[in-house]
């Protein structure tokens, strides 16, 4: 199995952290207010310091799957603003159209076997794959099981070697629209629907429904599930995301969706012994997609700033560029961020096995 290599900035940020366990714990949550203001919000808990930057990737970019001989190719369609984890992989973003993508544990993760014909990807690029080249969760959707690609896994950055990276996705659109992408028993299985507006970690996703299904019948006014817990996550997320202020202001709306992901955040410096996917919160972002604005807060940050993707040159040809935050977005900015992106050369995408 391959091991994901982090940079050196990256190693040096845990060294004291290398045999504590890793865990990853996060929730998304889509808020579907009035006039098409669409918003994705989602928290980013982990266990270990994690490095996270931005980046801007223009349209017209050569890409290539990191997995092998047969590695899928392509050339982004779209431009996108990503956010990296540990500089190897994407771990969230939105493309110029609005499309949004957000990577988080699963628990439960198990991924296809090699069929020796199936072009493959390396999870560390699948997000990316997503954001270069659909406009739409639809679209997506339907090239995705007409022309599937292999999702070939790895290992996690840190923390002891072995531990397999276990993740599923979500992806969003600037109509609401959404899909849960998840690797059960060697399968990539997709649920499409714009009622699917939150997902946590575990369990699976159709195991989530009946969850949410459960609760529909207690009112959650008088009583809620209060723990860290994905389950209890979800639960919250799900009543809270459709409970909050519903307004096309793009401020009020922005806060509404950061108030339910602060909800359920995980308390700085909390994990639980014998609950291992269970993490400190260490970042949240909300996307605005209908006027392409996306959000950032580090829980170590007195300020949320922003992005606007319209202020990024993402036309082809146009140099990458990339926002350095620092280990656990430590970097203290506040506004628009749009300027502060400098040129830089791509990273590499971790290579699957």
């Amino acid at each position: 199995m391959t091991r994901l290599t982090p940079t050196i900035g990256a190693i040096a940020a845990f060294l004291a952290f290398v045999a504590a366990p890793v865990a990853e714990a996060c929730t998304r949550a889509v808020y579907l207010g009035p006039h098409d203001r669409v918003l994705t919000g989602r928290t980013m808990d982990w266990k270990l310091p994690m490095v996270s930057n931005l980046w801007a990737f223009p349209r017209g970019m050569e890409r290539s799957g990191a997995a092998g001989d047969r590695s899928v190719t392509w050339t982004s369609r779209y431009g996108s603003l990503a956010v990296s984890g540990y500089d190897i992989s994407t771990a969230d973003g939105m493309n110029e159209e609005g499309l949004v993508v957000n990577l988080q544990w699963e628990v439960e993760a198990t991924y296809p076997e090699d069929d020796g014909e199936t072009p493959t990807i390396s999870l560390s690029v699948f997000p990316q794959y997503l954001l270069d080249r659909y406009r739409t969760v639809a679209e997506a959707v339907a090239d995705l099981r007409e022309n599937p690609v292999l999702v070939q896994g790895g290992e996690v950055p840190v923390g002891p070697p072995g531990r397999a990276a276990a993740v599923h996705l979500a992806m969003s659109d600037a109509t609401g629209d959404s899909a849960i992408v998840e690797f059960v028993d060697g399968e990539m299985t997709m649920w499409h629907d714009r009622n699917y507006q939150v997902m946590t970690n575990e369990p699976t996703f159709d195991r989530q429904l009946a969850i949410r299904e459960y609760w529909q019948g207690v009112n959650p006014r008088e009583f809620m599930p209060g723990t860290v817990r994905a389950t209890d996550r979800f639960v919250r997320a799900s009543f809270y995301i459709n409970a909050v202020e519903q307004t096309s202001d793009p401020r009020r709306a922005a806060a509404a969706v950061f108030s339910v992901m602060r909800q359920v955040s995980v308390p700085w410096g909390i994990s639980i012994a014998d609950q291992p996917n269970l993490s400190t919160t260490r970042w949240r972002v909300v996307a605005d997609q209908r006027d392409r604005r996306y959000y950032v807060e580090s829980v170590i940050s007195p300020s949320v700033f922003w992005v606007d993707l319209a202020n990024l040159d993402l036309t082809e040809g146009a140099e990458v560029k990339s926002l350095d935050l620092g280990v656990d977005m430590e970097r203290v900015l506040s506004g628009d961020a749009s300027l502060e992106f400098e040129p830089a050369e791509p990273f590499t995408f971790q290579p699957a096995d």
